[in-house]
């Protein structure tokens, strides 16, 4: 049998040239490129505006190039001693290792609860007291948003810094605790799309403002701050965001509700037919209805995982095992990492699989997609077909 087109895992969906031409406009107006232009302290106080919508508090935004740049500046921020000990959940992107590392931490890997598929205040509780952890790096993986109140009460009650990565979560994921720094990503593929780029949103002005000092390499720029302008009190790195970037981003924001409910629409009639289809067969993550879902991630038994993949390689649709291998499986090389007993996050991931999903998924797509999940469910259905 032949397929009439492979569908791809992920395909971007960002703003076209007519949508972007008011911005540029403004940009070939202002000739202002990068550090911190208009476009870019425009962005940071419409997003601020958003996030207070849904906050008792005010809000603070600071953009930088990458969500990447962006986690490593925070941790960076917190001015912790070298070494200090990062606590992190096994199933998350590898980005979240990376940041605790560069910013000369140590990461220590620990497990993740089995229903939300995160790591909870009790689970970093118990791997902080075991190891003297100084920071908490909690993710809000596959988007589902991390409680900041809880957070908050965990920062308070054990003295033990708290970062949320929701680099994958910008519309479901809030910043209801004003102080819980929590780290977007505008990558291509992230509901808020520039291209690339990350956002640091919190209710602490002044870990925005050292976010800030050092995505510009660390130099002061506050006539009050105590040195002279223009002299490098921090060792910081080059991650600001660059006008053009900021343009697109203005322009994805302006699509963004239209965009959130065309990835509401698709998720929900993905779901509900391979419900129908497989039932008790697969297994979902526990949590919220998300506002843009950008990932489409379910679980499902080992050997049905495997054929499921074998399928998909002959009818050329995409699949991926995300956030994987476990953080604390990677090259020797990555080091040092303290790893806590990781027993749910393994098992979760035995059985774990992306699979296609974009604004462009039709229903055609989805009726491919869902024959192979079944046939890959059930052996005796495999057996057969083969």
């Amino acid at each position: 049998m032949s397929y009439s087109h492979a569908i791809p895992l992920l395909t971007p969906l960002l703003p076209d040239r007519d949508a972007l031409a008011p911005y540029l406009a403004k940009l070939d107006h202002n000739r202002h490129y990068s550090n911190f232009g208009p476009l870019n302290r425009a962005l940071e106080a419409r997003l601020a505006t958003i996030f207070e919508q849904h906050s008792p508090h005010s809000i603070h935004v600071t953009t930088t190039s990458s969500a990447t740049l962006a986690l490593e500046l925070t941790l960076s921020s917190l001015d912790l001693p070298p070494g200090s000990k990062v606590v992190v959940p096994a199933l998350t992107f590898v980005a979240s290792l990376t940041a605790i590392i560069r910013a000369g931490y140590i990461p220590v890997v620990v497990d993740i609860d089995p229903a939300t598929w995160l790591l909870t205040p009790e689970i970093a509780a118990e791997a902080a007291l075991r190891t003297d952890a100084r920071v908490v790096l909690a993710v809000a993986a596959f988007g589902q948003p991390q409680d900041t109140w809880r957070w908050s009460e965990f920062q308070r009650q054990y003295g033990i810094h708290v970062v949320v990565d929701a680099a994958g979560a910008f519309g479901s994921q809030w910043v209801e605790a004003p102080d819980i720094p929590v780290i977007y990503s505008m990558h291509a593929t992230k509901s808020l799309a520039a291209g690339e780029g990350g956002l640091v949103v919190s209710g602490d002005q002044a870990v925005n403002a050292t976010v800030r000092q050092l995505s510009n390499f660390g130099i002061n720029l506050d006539a009050s701050a105590g040195f002279p302008v223009g002299h490098l009190s921090f060792v910081g790195s080059n991650a600001k965001l660059s006008e053009y970037h900021a343009a697109v981003a203005h322009a994805s924001l302006d699509q963004w509700d239209a965009q959130a409910r065309l990835r509401q629409d698709i998720y929900r009639d993905y779901r509900q037919a391979l419900e129908h289809a497989c039932g008790e067969q697969l297994q979902w993550q526990a949590g919220i209805t998300l506002a843009a879902p950008t990932i489409f991630c379910l679980r499902m038994a080992g050997e049905a995982r495997d054929r499921l993949e074998t399928i998909c390689q002959q009818r050329h649709i995409a699949t991926r095992r995300w956030y994987q291998p476990l953080l604390h499986q990677h090259a020797a090389k990555v080091a040092p990492i303290i790893k806590q007993p990781t027993p749910v996050a393994e098992a979760v991931a035995s059985g774990l699989i992306g699979l296609p999903f974009s604004p462009f998924l039709n229903q055609e797509d989805i009726i491919r997609i869902v024959d192979v999940v079944n046939l890959a469910s059930t052996r005796r259905n495999f057996i057969h077909h083969q």
